[in-house]
């Protein structure tokens, strides 16, 4: 009896036979394409089971060695397609919901400076931080600010000056970071 016959028929000493006798080569054809002995052993196992589970499709009229190796072909396409789309779909996840890793760092440092102006903030005289925030945070005019608190424009901008200048003593070269602070 031929082994693809004994194959359709459930003989499972053909298949073990078959499977001992082409184990390593099915496996080496792989490890060649991929370079990889993770793919090899997985799609060389999936070949087989595929060679088993489909074993009533195998054709009679070609003999099971070149039957195997196109097996395991195609065992390796579509393994190799589902790990691309798996991969993409990790990396677009991974690029949804985390920053590069430029935008960490500045994100980080823009936490550190914002912690560090609030304490700053805290030091100041109260009139001082009103007229700072209301300006800085706000986007109100000088004459806006003056008009609401019922200051004079000159008042408010020695308060923005000496805020200002305040920020610069307690942050130093920081400042250099927060380009919009020192606006006039």
């Amino acid at each position: 009896m031929n082994t693809i016959a004994a194959l359709k028929q459930g003989n499972l000493l053909v298949f073990n036979e078959v499977y001992y006798s082409w184990h390593k080569r099915v496996y080496y054809f792989i490890l060649r394409k991929t370079k990889s002995s993770f793919i090899a052993e997985e799609v060389t196992q999936l070949t087989f089971i595929k060679c088993w589970n489909y074993r009533e499709h195998l054709t009679e009229d070609l003999n099971i060695q070149l039957q195997l190796f196109r097996i395991a072909r195609t065992t390796l396409i579509d393994f190799l397609r589902k790990e691309t789309v798996y991969k993409e779909k990790v990396v677009h996840v991974i690029d949804r919901y985390t920053l590069p890793v430029e935008d960490l760092w500045g994100k980080l440092a823009e936490k550190e400076l914002q912690a560090k102006l609030a304490t700053v903030l805290k030091e100041m005289p109260p009139m001082r931080r009103k007229v700072f925030e209301m300006s800085r945070f706000n986007g109100m005019t000088y004459q806006q600010i003056a008009h609401e608190l019922s200051l004079s424009s000159r008042t408010v901008e020695t308060h923005i000056f000496q805020a200002i200048k305040q920020i610069k003593h307690y942050l130093g070269l920081l400042i250099s970071l927060l380009p919009w602070l020192c606006r006039f």
